[in-house]
C-alpha cells in the first residue's frame, strides 16, 4: 500500500474524556480512550480496525468524524486542494467535509427515527446538501435503495417493518445517499445473524468496486476483517499494537494480543482442535493504565521490562510488506534474526 495515495492521516491522536467528582464537578483523572494513534488510511483500501470491547475503536471512528471531542493531534484528510486537519476546520467546512466521510453505526434499530418513513430518514441529508427538489430526492433515494438491494417502495415504509438485515442496508444507503470517499462502519454487521452478516459483507464489497469508496472496518470479529480487508489494525487500551496485511496478520502473527484473539476463533469443523490461548484478568481500566506495556498484566510472555518501559509501535518489512508492531520482545527476536525496524536503517 506504500504506493498508494493517503486519504487520511491520524497523527498523535488522543481523545481523553474527563471524570468529574464531587458538588463542583471536579475533573479528578481522564479516560483514555484513544492514546497517542499513528495511521494512515490509504484510498480505495479496507482497514480493519479490532480489539476488545473497550479498546478504543469506535472512540477512534468517532474522533476522525469529529462527533466526540478530540485532546489532542491532528486527523489530516486530503480534499481538492491538498490535506487539512478535520480538527481546525470551521463548522461550514466541517459540514463538507462529512459530505466525503459517512458511518454506519452498530444497531440499526437505534439509528433510524421510528416516527419517519425511510423516505424522511434519507431525504435530510440531501436536502442538507443541496437536493431541493423533492422529485429528484424520490428518484435518487429509490436508487440508492435499489443498490442495497431492496425494492424503491420501501421508502414509504416505517423501520418497524424491516428485519434488521433490512434495517442495516437502509443506513449503508444513507451513508451512500451524498456520495462519500470513506465510510466508518462501526460494528455494522455484530448485531445481525451469521448468514446476514455474509449478505451485508458481500453487498459492502460489491459497493466499493462501483463507487470506489474506503471503509475503516470497526470490529471484534477477525474472522469478519480476514474475509473484507486489505490492512487490519488491532488495538488495545487505546493504542495500535500491530498493524500489517490481512494476509501478514494472519499467517505471521507477532504481537500475543493479536495471537490471543486469533487463537479465540471458533473452528467450523469439529474434528479439528486449536490451541486457546487465554489471557489473564480483565482488560485495564482506561482511566488508569498500567505502567510500560499496558498489556504486560494480562500477557504470558511479561519480561521486567514490559512493566516500565513503553514500546514504540516501529515498521519492519517482513516477508516483503509493512508490519508495524510495539512489543520489546518481538522486537528482541526480529533483531535476533537481523531485521530492524525501518526507522533505524
Amino acid at each position: 500500500m506504500e504506493n498508494k495515495e493517503i486519504l487520511l492521516k491520524v497523527r498523535n491522536a488522543k481523545t481523553y474524556f474527563p471524570i468529574k467528582k464531587g458538588v463542583l464537578k471536579k475533573t479528578v483523572g481522564y479516560v483514555k480512550a484513544v492514546d497517542d494513534i499513528n495511521l494512515d488510511v490509504y484510498r480505495g483500501e479496507t482497514l480493519g480496525l479490532v480489539g476488545e470491547s473497550g479498546c478504543g475503536k469506535s472512540s477512534l471512528g468517532k474522533s476522525i468524524l469529529q462527533l466526540v471531542p478530540v485532546t489532542d493531534g491532528s486527523m489530516e484528510y486530503k480534499f481538492e486542494d491538498g490535506y487539512k486537519d478535520l480538527r481546525k476546520l470551521s463548522r461550514a467546512e466541517l459540514d463538507n467535509a462529512r459530505k466525503k466521510i459517512q458511518i454506519v453505526f452498530q444497531d440499526p434499530n437505534s439509528s433510524l427515527n421510528p416516527a419517519f418513513t425511510i423516505f424522511g430518514s434519507l431525504e435530510d441529508p440531501l436536502i442538507k446538501f443541496g437536493i431541493k427538489d423533492k422529485k429528484e430526492r424520490i428518484e435518487k433515494i429509490g436508487k440508492l435503495l435499489e443498490d442495497v438491494n431492496l425494492p424503491r417502495d420501501y421508502m414509504t415504509r416505517y423501520p418497524n417493518e424491516f428485519s434488521g438485515g433490512q434495517r442495516q442496508r437502509i443506513g449503508i444507503a444513507r451513508a451512500l445517499s451524498v456520495d462519500p470517499e470513506l465510510i466508518i462502519c462501526d460494528e455494522a454487521v455484530s448485531a445481525l445473524d451469521v448468514s446476514i452478516q455474509a449478505q451485508v459483507l458481500k453487498l459492502l464489497n460489491k459497493l466499493k468496486e462501483e463507487r470506489q469508496l474506503t471503509y475503516i472496518f470497526i470490529t471484534h470479529d477477525l474472522s469478519v476483517v480476514e474475509f473484507l480487508a486489505d490492512r487490519i489494525a488491532v488495538m488495545y487500551l487505546g493504542r495500535i499494537v500491530e498493524l500489517t496485511t490481512s494476509e501478514e496478520l494472519f499467517s505471521n502473527t507477532l504481537h500475543p494480543y493479536t495471537k490471543a484473539l486469533l487463537s479465540a476463533i471458533p473452528i467450523a469443523d469439529p474434528t479439528k482442535k486449536k490451541k486457546r490461548i487465554p489471557l489473564q484478568g480483565d482488560v485495564p481500566s482506561p482511566a488508569n493504565p498500567p505502567s510500560g506495556c499496558t498489556f504486560h498484566p494480562r500477557c504470558p510472555d511479561c519480561a521486567e521490562q514490559c512493566k516500565t518501559e513503553r514500546p514504540i509501535l516501529e515498521e519492519y518489512i517482513i516477508n516483503g510488506v509493512s508490519h508495524f508492531v510495539s512489543c520489546h520482545k518481538v522486537k528482541a527476536e526480529l533483531a535476533a534474526k537481523g531485521i530492524k525496524p525501518e526507522a533505524s536503517k
